[in-house]
């Protein structure tokens, strides 16, 4: 479990981060919640059967939603924009397992992106897993992800 749970982390970070917000903290933590309820009702879908499933998937749900808007309301645009410069650049030239760190001043928040080595996946992509860790206020959050280079030389989180 905490492998998935880990994925959907990762993958609500990063939609959150690389979701095109106007700065506006309303539409911040909007955004956030909506992203974080989809991504906690997925999660909440892969636990029990029935009316088990069920009730997971309206946990999953609400707690998504409460953490997917406590991201948004923390991450400004510009700690935004500084994690997906070093994620960026982590992944297309960040030797293996060395740290690309970022951080805003103005915040104070801060993290970095610890790449793996690329491998060629079975559709022909070169991908990275990698390591994420956001710190907001103090408090650290750390999650696992892969990427995979797009025809346009861009990379696109997979998981």
């Amino acid at each position: 479990m905490k492998i998935k749970f880990t994925s959907v982390l990762v993958a609500l970070v990063a939609l959150v981060a690389l979701s095109a917000c106007t700065g506006n903290p309303g539409e911040k933590q909007t955004g956030g919640t909506l992203i974080g309820a989809g991504i906690g009702a997925l999660l909440g879908s892969q636990i029990g059967s029935g009316k088990g499933q069920f009730a997971a998937v309206a946990i999953g749900t609400l707690a998504g939603a409460m953490v997917g808007g406590e991201v948004g309301k923390s991450l400004d645009k510009a700690d935004r924009a500084a994690m997906e410069r070093s994620t960026s650049n982590a992944l297309e030239s960040g030797p293996s397992g060395q740290s690309v760190a970022w951080n805003n001043p103005d915040s104070g928040n801060y993290g970095e992106v610890v790449p793996q080595p690329a491998y060629r996946a079975p559709t022909g992509e070169y991908c990275r897993e990698y390591q994420q860790t956001v710190t907001v206020a103090g408090r650290s959050e750390e999650a696992y992800g892969k990427a995979c280079r797009q025809p346009d030389g861009s990379w696109k989180i997979i998981k």
